[in-house]
């Protein structure tokens, strides 16, 4: 078991890694007619202003800056899109194809709460700004 505890911050920075490659591929899909997808008309609501989510958030987690802002933009994209989407058809997602959106939304709202893991923007952040805190700073001599 220690060494699931041990190898728990690498495992996040994987899982948000690859969470927000998906991501960005879904929203680059959407607004540039990438990997297959099919292009929204800009500035089309909700398609675009989607995707153009997808994109940046996704980047975001991607590199693990603004990490849990990000993700929480994120879950609650897809929770928007489940309920006005989806839903309607069926509250079931097997039934009314929403299980992508269901998945991403508790798996981004998890990255929300678990954080960035150790390989992030964010944790070379802190750790240059704590250095800089904890470090000592010559002072000019009072004249």
């Amino acid at each position: 078991m220690r060494y699931f505890e041990q190898g728990k911050e690498y495992v996040i920075s994987l899982y948000r890694i690859v969470l927000g490659l998906l991501f960005v591929s879904h929203g680059a899909g959407s607004i540039f007619g990438l990997f297959g997808g099919k292009q929204s008309a800009f500035g089309a609501w909700p398609g675009w202003w989607a995707a153009a989510i997808q994109l940046v958030a996704g980047a975001l987690v991607l590199i693990g800056l603004f990490t849990r802002v990000a993700a929480l933009l994120c879950s609650g994209s897809m929770a928007y899109a489940y309920f006005t989407v989806h839903m309607p058809k069926s509250f079931f997602p097997i039934l009314n194809g929403g299980e992508a959106s269901v998945q991403f939304c508790w798996a981004f709202l998890l990255l929300a709460f678990l954080g960035p893991g150790i390989w992030s923007v964010d944790r070379m952040i802190r750790r240059t700004a704590a250095i800089q805190v904890s470090s000592p700073v010559a002072q000019p001599a009072e004249a």
